[in-house]
């Protein structure tokens, strides 16, 4: 490896780890990346171009670490994916994001699917030789691959890593068996995650099917005739969005369940925002939206400091469901044990205080089509997306019987288990890599 290419002179390049690490490497069979494979950058949307309802995957680099997600990305024509069509991605390519503050995620794509673009933030490594994808991709969440990203990005407020020195990344190269073995790990790992996720879909789908919503979709219908008295008085709202006859439909469908409100069922108590001003880089998690999603708590960089934020009620508790009301509206999310974590002010915490209510079946409820539609409705037309608690402790939810429940979060528990399976497995698999390159036995 050509040392210092890149003439820096700065201390952080110079790091006791870093150097280290390079040195270890340096005892073993490796390669540069450039001399095994080819990197590739994804590609910006040109400009005057947009997302679109329907259309292609667009992966960005929110869907990349782990297992490469494309569901939830958003979407861009077939036309427009012409164009870029040089920019798909395939099964088995290695991503890695390379700019802001999640550079250094790591994904591997395991999905089939004909049409798929990466975005500008990425780049994919294709074309392997003598190297297996599914290592690869667990040497670069290593440290001895984490280190030469870290070491190699630059920049403070929008830090970079350009393609011309991950094409120098030294690469061990251990023996095909040591290789399948991490493929099989990973490809275990793979298939807990995909058992998780049809569990998941089964209990959604046990909960739509009991409500009769299986195949509802909502009306596209958006005129709604009402009286002063039927609507502002009652409402206090005089926004036609308010009054869109899908959001009454919703409810007309599970009117002959018992319903209940959200303060009904539920305490809440809201969290902090202590301000940028207090963020450190060690102590206290602190746990924004974009570290939350309905299956998880991702790691964050950011942390409080534990003596001034001591109060063990931010604390969130076993069984306590964590709900957004800021920016991405909704997205609930049940805690599996005490954690030592402080929320944003963005987050909720729900506590519940019926009996014949289990919380995992309330979370699933609160991330489904009932509670979304009605957050819909109470911050439709809104620039800046915000759900007033007062709104929140107003919305209606059906208590389905509590064999069905404990039916459902069966369901939704065994999901969970399977997916930390699936998230220990990917962690054997990058000790194993460690450990190997340590002890010399690549």
């Amino acid at each position: 490896m050509e040392e210092n290419y890149t003439y820096r002179i700065d201390s952080e390049y110079f790091k006791k780890d870093f150097l280290l690490s390079l040195k270890n490497l340096e005892k073993i069979e490796h390669k540069i990346l450039q001399e095994i494979s080819k990197v590739r950058g994804g590609k910006r949307l040109p400009l005057n171009e947009n997302f679109t309802d329907v259309g292609i995957p667009y992966i960005r680099a929110q869907d990349i670490k782990g297992f490469v997600k494309y569901e939830d990305s958003p979407k861009i024509s077939s036309d427009l994916h012409n164009l870029l069509k040089e920019y798909q991605t395939n099964f088995n390519d290695v991503i890695l994001t390379i700019v802001g503050n999640s550079i250094g995620d790591v994904g591997i794509v395991k999905f089939h699917i004909d049409k798929c673009n990466l975005t500008e933030n990425c780049i994919k490594i294709v074309e392997l030789e003598n190297i297996i994808p599914e290592y690869l991709y667990a040497f670069l969440n290593s440290k001895y691959g984490q280190n030469q990203i870290i070491r190699e990005k630059v920049g403070t407020a929008q830090p970079k890593l350009a393609i011309e020195r991950i094409r120098k990344f030294m690469i061990p190269i251990p023996s095909n068996n040591f290789q399948l073995k991490i493929q099989e790990i990973i490809k275990s790992a793979h298939e807990k995650l995909k058992n998780s996720k049809s569990l998941y879909s089964q209990a959604e789908e046990i909960l739509l099917t009991e409500l009769g919503l299986k195949d509802w979709q909502p009306t596209e219908e958006t005129k709604s005739v009402r009286s002063f008295k039927d609507s502002f008085l009652t409402s206090g709202r005089l926004d036609a969005e308010y009054y869109q006859p899908k959001y009454e439909e919703i409810i007309e469908k599970i009117k002959d369940y018992q319903l209940k409100t959200i303060d009904d069922v539920v305490n809440i108590r809201k969290s902090i925002e202590p301000g940028s001003n207090a963020y450190e880089d060690n102590g206290i998690p602190f746990i924004r939206i974009s570290d939350l999603s309905k299956y998880e708590i991702t790691e964050t960089e950011i942390f409080l400091n534990p003596e001034i934020y001591n109060d063990e009620e931010l604390r969130p508790k076993k069984d306590t469901i964590l709900l957004t009301k800021d920016g991405t509206l909704g997205i609930a999310f049940k805690v599996e044990k005490d954690l030592e974590i402080i929320t944003s002010g963005a987050i909720l915490h729900l506590t519940i205080k019926e009996k014949n209510i289990l919380p995992d079946y309330l979370t699933l409820i609160l991330n489904s089509i009932i509670v979304q539609l009605q957050a819909e409705q109470d911050t439709g037309g809104s620039i800046i997306q915000h759900w007033r608690v007062e709104e929140i402790k107003k919305v209606i939810i059906p208590i389905l019987p509590l064999d069905i429940q404990q039916t459902i979060s069966q369901k939704i528990q065994e999901s969970f288990k399977l997916r930390k399976e699936s998230k220990d497995l990917l962690e054997l698999a990058k000790t194993m890599v460690e450990e190997a390159i340590e002890k010399e036995e690549i």
